[in-house]
């Protein structure tokens, strides 16, 4: 039986980061991995797949340049699935060269096969050609990811109505969409395939989206999309869902609101993919949908030698947070000092257009409490969203009107995911709305919007220099 210090299932954004981490440290490491190639659901079907169809969609649509030439612009006139399929498989066989090696180099060992306890310290694990082996080691790490939800009412047939996952095989663009459920995925995939000029309508029981980010930033946001015809109906349920004679699709709302159209996508919620670990066999229990309770500092379970980090163990779920929680939880599981990360980290949406948010929304300051001020940036008043065409985007700081240190930074549109981290860096380090004002900016660039908020907020905060 083989041995090892601690044995990874699953080799997306945790387990490959922890495994590195393990063996960086002199231990001994295997990963398990169930998909034909490593990578997890990030590189196959979730973060890298979504955001390699966006950048293609963009740029084949020319949807950047709409704002200098017209709504009717196009790069290429006929854009077809495969057009969109072509660059995501270049996209996906680089992701897993570099996966694979990174493994080698760290001397990281992989299997592929599926994996399953016998008891805390013996996995089981059953290859493709059905040969069995068995593996022990001095801890685990969960890191299995998630799967689409995927309702018994819902008439999946993976062409007209589709999870996430599948929608990366479709055959042809649709002409019309409706996408249910408004979180993060269904934003996504609903904004990238209005971009592609395909009629979208999303459907939500809630009446809000994307709630944990500021409701001033969705306000715009949700302009943007109802400015391009995208129907947006949240506070209602699809009731029923049936494919049609005619190929196409019919939905009836609870509102009694009827809807035709030729493709479904079903986003409402994902499932950690917890089911076939056999975690009885260890007295682990995992929540309705799947997901693995875990100490917030260190990712153990209940059970002393098994740690779970990444999508398993729920929000925030993004790549970039589950890297370091399958670095930390590698640590400790090896008896490695793990320090804790900074508290606040971005969360990106990368739908069209971008959201980026690090901190406390304006909603959170005035729930907390604290006295604040708000400054304002509006891309179109920088040289260079001129330079780009660009007549939306806003980017947002909150400083505290007491240390005037900066609390929040909220941005929606282009460049969101990467401007967000000039933010992140000045709150992390507890700079205050000076910084903004006294530091010189590259000229011209998006990022000058910070310095231009900054001034915002600060002739309303008055100079701290003439108060003293």
């Amino acid at each position: 039986m083989l041995q090892y210090d601690l044995v990874v299932v699953g080799s997306g954004p945790a387990g490959r980061r922890g495994a590195i981490q393990a063996s960086k440290l002199g231990k001994k490491v295997l990963v398990i991995e169930q998909g034909k190639r490593v990578g997890g659901v990030s590189v196959h079907t979730g973060t890298i797949p979504s955001k390699t169809l966006r950048e293609t969609a963009l740029n084949l649509s020319g949807w950047r340049e709409r704002g200098f030439y017209g709504r009717s612009y196009r790069v290429k006139e006929e854009i077809s699935a495969d057009d969109l399929r072509r660059r995501l498989l270049i996209t996906l066989n680089h992701e897993v060269e570099v996966l694979e090696h990174q493994f080698a180099r760290n001397r990281v060992q992989h299997v592929r096969g599926k994996a399953s306890f016998i008891d805390a310290s013996t996995l089981q694990v059953i290859k493709d050609d059905g040969e069995t082996t068995q593996v022990t080691a001095a801890s685990v790490l969960l890191a299995v990811g998630t799967k689409p939800f995927r309702p018994d009412y819902m008439p999946f047939d993976g062409k007209t109505v589709l999870d996430s996952d599948e929608l990366l095989d479709i055959q042809d663009l649709p002409r019309s969409m409706v996408v249910i459920g408004a979180g993060v995925i269904g934003i996504e995939y609903a904004t990238i395939f209005s971009a592609l000029d395909t009629a979208v309508t999303v459907i939500d029981p809630k009446a809000t989206m994307l709630d944990f980010i500021d409701k001033e930033i969705i306000e715009d946001f949700t302009y943007q999309l109802r400015d391009r015809n995208m129907k947006l109906l949240l506070g209602q349920k699809a009731d029923k869902v049936e494919r049609l004679e005619n190929g196409k699709v019919g939905l009836t709302l609870d509102s009694g609101r009827r809807l035709t159209t030729d493709m479904v996508l079903f986003a409402a919620g994902r499932m950690g993919a917890t089911d076939a670990l056999n975690l009885q066999a260890i007295g682990l229990e995992a929540d309705s949908r799947g997901r693995l309770k875990v100490n917030p500092e260190t990712f153990q379970t209940s059970v002393a030698n098994i740690y779970a980090a990444g999508d398993v163990v729920g929000f925030p779920s993004l790549a970039s947070t589950s890297m370091e929680q399958g670095r930390i939880a590698a640590r400790v599981a090896v008896g490695a000092v793990a320090k804790e990360p900074p508290k606040y980290f971005p969360y990106g949406i990368y739908a069209v257009p971008e959201i980026s948010t690090c901190g406390l929304t304006e909603e959170e300051m005035k729930e907390r409490g604290i006295p604040y001020e708000c400054g304002i940036a509006r891309f179109r008043e920088t040289s260079r969203g001129h330079i780009m065409g660009l007549d939306t985007g806003l980017l947002k700081l909150i400083f505290s009107l007491k240390t005037r240190r900066l609390l929040g930074v909220h941005i929606v549109g282009e460049g969101a995911t990467e401007l967000v981290h000039i933010g992140q860096a000045v709150l992390n380090l507890k700079g205050t709305v000076e910084y903004f004002v006294e530091n010189t900016f590259n000229y011209p660039t998006l990022a000058e919007a910070y310095k231009i908020a900054g001034l915002d907020a600060w002739n309303r905060m008055g100079d701290i220099k003439s108060e003293l």
